[in-house]
């Protein structure tokens, strides 16, 4: 996709940030029993630039009052960090240097009894009407029709909140803004993530040239990996998807025995987040964040469920998107009821990834009735199936980025 000439921004920026959506999720579940209070110094740094959100309803001091679940909005923010600018060239040197969008906008939905988790992204070209909201100078902005990027710019995170809110139909108590240094510090804390290339990929763009096969993925190499859209389709549509299997795959590896059982693993893990995320202040409680390490601990792979908003092709802009209002209502009507939701897009729409099936075990053994089984008994019966344009994959699935070269 062609990005947005007046807010230009590099790839390599907020679309990498994705990750840490299901990150700090994870990251409490794995680490705030068990080291949040012996991190409690660090708080410090975390609680310094909270937020106030308006026109939000004060959450209630136990989650498990919410009615309906938990939302959390993660925002990552792509801003020129010391520390990482001459990683970005011109992008870090020239007027564009000091601003600040919001390039990566997730939704998490803990839901209500029984607990599921739908992790939604939004595309950063989405074009959509904005909700109303205050500006950072303290003044009323009313709204109006933009990218979804340019709200952190006008109004900070209660700005960004205000409009998510506003098109999913749903309260978000809870929000963190976050910045693409903190994917280095996370992946690097776990001791990198290993992903899968079904084929090679090469992008001169992100400067990989990477054979197919697995590959532990860790510091620049995330960023490298997260950032790159010609090397899995050539839109930012395939790199969500792209960015969905890296995301399951640190899932999995943050709920591991290699990261549990290593306290030190579990101190560096929470130190990173702490450092990282600048919350609301709704999230600056460490019971908060315990009772909602607690809500989603037990949450089986096959439960979480990341999925992108659909959209269409904009009306003002072949290479910006809009709303598909009709596809995303199903979504939001499931999660109002608190109903499971069944995909029925294929994994690789936007050709970021394949899904990678399993060979069975003994492929001479005679089918069993187990093997058998009609596939549709793992669907609930009160399961909202949700329209094929809603692209998406679960946490259970196994997915390998599709690549773009033939060998």
């Amino acid at each position: 996709m062609a990005r947005h000439a007046r807010l230009r921004s590099p790839s390599i920026v907020g679309q990498l940030l994705t990750v840490l959506a299901v990150a700090v999720a994870v990251v409490l579940v794995a680490g705030a029993g068990t080291v949040g209070f012996a991190t409690y110094d660090l708080s410090a740094s975390f609680v310094a630039d909270a937020v106030e959100l308006e026109d939000q309803p004060a959450p209630p001091p136990d989650i498990g009052q919410i009615e309906g679940g938990v939302n959390l909005l993660v925002t990552g923010i792509d801003e020129c960090e010391p520390e990482y600018a001459h990683f970005f060239g011109a992008r870090c040197t020239g007027a564009d240097a000091g601003g600040r969008l919001n390039d990566v906008n997730i939704l998490l939905h803990i839901s209500d009894n029984p607990r599921r988790v739908t992790v939604v992204s939004f595309p950063r070209d989405l074009i959509l009407q904005a909700a109303p909201c205050t500006r950072t100078d303290g003044s009323r902005w009313g709204g109006g029709t933009v990218q979804i990027n340019e709200l952190y710019m006008i109004g900070g995170l209660n700005c960004v909140v205000n409009t998510v809110s506003d098109i999913s139909e749903q309260p978000i108590p809870f929000a963190a803004t976050v910045t693409f240094g903190g994917v280095i510090e996370i992946t690097d804390a776990v001791g990198g993530v290993e992903v899968c290339l079904a084929r090679g990929m090469r992008d001169r763009n992100t400067a990989i040239d990477w054979p197919a096969g697995p590959r532990t993925i860790a510091g620049i190499e995330a960023l490298q990996f997260l950032r790159t859209r010609y090397g899995v389709g050539g839109s930012d549509l395939a790199r969500i998807s792209n960015q969905q299997q890296y995301m399951s795959r640190l899932a999995r590896k943050l709920v591991s025995e290699q990261v549990l059982s290593d306290p030190a693993t579990l101190y560096r893990l929470a130190s990173s987040a702490l450092r990282n995320v600048d919350p609301t202040t709704s999230l600056t409680n460490p019971l908060t964040l315990v009772q909602i390490a607690l809500a989603v601990k037990d949450v089986p792979f096959e439960e979480i469920v990341f999925v992108q908003y659909p959209t269409v092709t904009a009306r003002s802009d072949p290479n910006r998107v809009e709303p598909n209002f009709a596809a995303a209502e199903p979504l939001w009507q499931a999660l109002a009821e608190n109903r499971p939701i069944e995909l029925t897009g294929k994994v690789g729409a936007n050709n970021g990834v394949v899904e990678v099936t399993p060979p069975p075990t003994d492929a001479a053994a005679p089918e069993t009735p187990e093997a058998t089984a009609d596939p549709s008994q793992a669907t609930p019966p009160d399961a909202v199936a949700l329209p094929s344009s809603v692209t998406g994959s679960t946490a259970a699935q196994e997915t390998c980025s599709a690549g773009n070269l033939s060998q």
